[in-house]
């Protein structure tokens, strides 16, 4: 009865340990969850006083599209690795010190939220 008890208490350990963990470890575990909404992402790319991202890319269904920046079409081809595309949107001078897109993280024009919406509808297209 004894060596019963003990593995019962080890085996519970075990899994209060792991619920821990996963608690306090951002991300982990959840790499399948989208951390945007792309439909509030459409919004930020188009509103001209957000992302404004139309006013200098041809987009899908975007209203008088600039032509300044490349088209933002087949972006997971293009960005098979979101992080990448996530780094591009935050802060474009990085990989481009001449790039005039605005860093959009780096200079708090978008709220991390609206980062992720961003990302997620920019990356569906």
């Amino acid at each position: 009865m004894i060596a019963l008890k003990s593995t019962l208490t080890k085996a519970a350990c075990t899994a209060v340990m792991v619920a821990c963990a996963l608690a306090l470890a951002p991300g982990l575990g959840t790499a399948d969850t989208p951390k945007g909404d792309p439909e509030a992402g459409k919004k930020i790319a188009n509103d001209r006083k957000l992302g404004n991202c139309v006013a200098c890319h041809m987009m899908p269904d975007a209203e008088s599209p600039g032509r300044i920046g490349p088209p933002l079409t087949g972006m997971r081809a293009r960005y098979p690795d979101k992080e990448k595309l996530r780094a591009q949107i935050r802060d474009a001078t990085v990989a481009n010190p001449g790039s005039s897109m605005p860093p959009f993280g780096k200079h708090g024009i978008l709220t991390e939220q609206q980062l992720n919406d961003l990302l997620e509808y920019i990356w569906s297209i």
